[in-house]
């Protein structure tokens, strides 16, 4: 299990500008998006709410009390935020049963990062039990550390987490590459002055100056990775 615990003084092993690759995990490199939804949906089912399908866009990629408080606030719920956020912890985990899906590439892109020596790290705004869980799909043995949502005072989309994960990985968050998936964790890594590459998952985001955005993780390895640190 892989945990907080900075791990210092590390560099990727041909000395590139590219100093460590910073991971979200759902819908970057797992599969869970829709897994969560389903059970955010089935939660509300059973306080008697339904969701609205429009209201994906809105609670994807962000911290589970964003997304859960949002989700009261829209359906007007008797719940308290501590209350569904366990709730929904549990019906998420009730549905990873054996191996999670991955995203395509993610596997081959982990084996890469990991057979070049290059300093990785998990960063996600799931909570360390949801991370604990999906490690045993992804491989706990290819991050020197993870970043959980609910171990740091600001999750995504404040740069906190990112910020955190560099400084663990000894490295300069300007020579971080962050690939992402949402609109909230891109944001969060910008803000931290990292280099990041979106691949959508849910809602499309935007190319801007500094931002590289691809279809799937199959067009991303670690050439491409070290690239960005090149971009203007």
């Amino acid at each position: 299990m892989t945990s907080t615990v900075p791990v210092v003084g590390t560099r990727s092993a041909d000395g590139s500008a590219l100093q460590a690759v910073l991971l979200d995990m759902d819908g970057t490199l797992v599969d869970t998006e829709g897994i969560w939804w389903d059970a955010e949906v089935e939660v509300f089912a059973g306080l008697g709410h339904a969701l609205d399908d429009t209201w994906r866009h809105v609670v994807v990629g962000g911290p589970m009390t964003r997304s859960a408080g949002f989700l009261i606030e829209a359906t007007g719920a008797d719940i308290t935020l501590p209350e569904l956020t366990e709730l929904l912890n549990d019906a998420f985990e009730e549905r990873l049963n054996g191996t999670l899906p991955l995203m395509p590439g993610a596997a081959r892109l982990l084996a890469e990062l990991a057979a070049h020596e290059m300093p990785t790290a998990l960063v996600s705004a799931s909570h360390r039990r949801i991370i604990d869980h999906v490690l045993k799909s992804l491989g706990p043995e290819y991050f020197a550390l993870t970043i959980a949502g609910d171990e740091v005072e600001r999750t995504k989309p404040y740069p906190d987490p990112y910020l955190l994960a560099a400084a663990g990985l000894g490295a300069d968050p300007a020579r971080c590459a962050v690939v992402e998936d949402t609109a909230t964790g891109v944001a969060a890594a910008e803000a931290a002055g990292c280099r990041v590459v979106a691949v959508p998952s849910v809602a499309p985001i935007a190319p801007v100056a500094g931002r590289t955005v691809v279809t799937s993780l199959e067009e991303v390895d670690l050439p491409f990775l070290q690239g960005l640190m090149t971009l203007n």
